[in-house]
């Protein structure tokens, strides 16, 4: 049965469960809770959470100033605005202060469908990666999002968290969701390729491996939820494995998952590196399993290049 359950509803349940036993965790969003699925929260700890308004950098900079003040702020806002509009807060007042905060980016890359390019965050993992002490997630399903937050409801170290806004189809199971933080996961081990992918993208690239198993091709999958740390060992590990690499994200094409790890196979391992992602232009509008099927980024057009890639 398809999963009904989005990451960001995962996000409030996690949080739930933690305020009943701590009152320094503080949720704020900035007109959000309910495209955040944090409506519930507001519902059951009304003096745990704040209400910014249409606010983005106030939003960060309240965050931080709770944060400096012994509480365990976790700040919600539409990925596209907390990243671009905030980024100078997101920067000075949480990386460089090095403030126990965490940043939900929610409806992340092209989720928001036919609201286009303003409402799109395809240079967030960029853009985030780039602040000194800033961690940068992207759970690829509602178990290994839960399986996320317990630590970094445990830890006191900024962080970014990127999530869609639609569920999203299983790649593991409850029972079994094998995470270590801050360690890229093996979801397949191959000796053709590896595929590097992170965020909603692992799906597709996990059901790319069994199309092209049935051609023969052998295919890594690496779920590389931390891209910031990355995990440069696995990286290594799968590359040194393959013929070639290929990632995927759901983002531009500079600056991201591919950048990252094209840095760590030029440098440690070369080998051949294809890079897919979202284009350096405006996104055309629609679903984002329309979009992802138009780029090349589910799981058909995942194995052509692959093949292509292979020769």
């Amino acid at each position: 049965m398809p999963n009904t359950i989005a990451n960001r509803a995962v996000i409030c349940k996690s949080l739930l469960e933690r305020a009943a036993t701590d009152g320094d965790l503080v949720v704020l969003c900035s007109d959000s809770r309910g495209s955040a699925s944090l409506t519930p929260f507001f519902e059951q700890f009304p003096d745990q959470a704040v209400e910014v308004g249409i606010a983005e950098q106030d939003l960060v900079g309240i965050a931080a100033g709770m944060a400096a003040m012994g509480k365990r702020p976790f700040a919600a806002s539409p990925a596209c605005f907390l990243t671009t509009r905030s980024y100078e807060q997101c920067k000075v007042d949480v990386a460089y202060s090095n403030t126990n905060v965490k940043l939900i980016g929610i409806s992340g890359g092209v989720s928001y469908g036919a609201l286009g390019m303003s409402h799109h965050s395809a240079q967030d993992i960029a853009a985030m990666s780039a602040i000194p002490n800033m961690r940068v997630y992207l759970p690829s399903d509602r178990h290994q999002t839960a399986r996320l937050m317990a630590p970094l409801l445990d830890d006191d170290k900024p962080a970014y968290i990127r999530v869609g806004r639609n569920p999203v189809e299983d790649v593991y199971a409850e029972d079994d969701c094998p995470f270590e933080m801050d360690r890229a996961t093996w979801v397949r081990r191959g000796t053709d390729v590896a595929i590097v992918a992170t965020g909603e993208m692992v799906r597709p690239a996990r059901d790319a491996a069994d199309l092209l198993a049935a051609q023969g091709i052998s295919a890594t999958v690496l779920d590389m939820y931390c891209v910031k740390p990355l995990d440069a060992e696995a990286v290594v590990e799968a590359a040194a494995g393959a013929r070639a690499v290929v990632t995927v994200e759901e983002h531009a094409p500079f600056g991201g998952l591919g950048s990252r790890v094209a840095q760590v196979v030029g440098e440690r391992c070369p080998r051949p590196v294809k890079c897919l992602s979202l284009p350096d232009a405006p996104v055309v509008t629609g679903t984002s399993t329309e979009v992802f099927a138009h780029y090349g980024l589910d799981a058909a057009g995942i194995a052509a290049s692959v093949r292509s890639l292979l020769g």
